[in-house]
């Protein structure tokens, strides 16, 4: 099991991966089949799925607001925000901020994530991009 110390210093370097948009390091964190909701997934694939929104908010960035760690969880609820200046969901850039609110859970297995389970207000972004 791991330290309180060592999970925040592992989702710290994965935060820093994800507001990088570096998907290549992203999926370094993952094991090798994830469940994300419960659903398996393979690792290379978690990350790609991070490539249409990066493409739509090239400024998509992650600010925590609060963490909390149990044993191997580490929760989080963050405050999401991004420019729209790409296409998104077929509508054009708009260049308005978005911003919405998301919970997440890790599961730590071995040092890499093996459970996610997250919830992000994505339906809150078309009403923002005034659609």
């Amino acid at each position: 099991m791991r330290t309180r110390a060592e999970l925040e210093q592992l989702y710290s370097a994965y935060l820093d991966a994800c507001n990088a948009h570096d998907l290549d390091r992203m999926t370094t964190f993952y094991a090798p089949t994830i469940r994300v909701n419960d659903a398996p997934i393979e690792r290379d694939t978690v990350a790609t799925q991070f490539a249409p929104i990066f493409a739509a908010f090239p400024d998509w960035h992650w600010d925590v607001r609060n963490l909390a760690i149990d044993g191997v969880l580490v929760s989080l609820h963050f405050t999401v925000t991004g420019t729209h200046r790409g296409t998104y969901l077929g509508v054009p850039a708009t260049n308005r901020r978005v911003a919405i609110a998301q919970f997440t859970i890790y599961r730590v297995e071995n040092g890499l994530f093996a459970d996610v389970w997250d919830l992000a207000d994505m339906a809150a972004i078309p009403a923002q991009l005034g659609v």
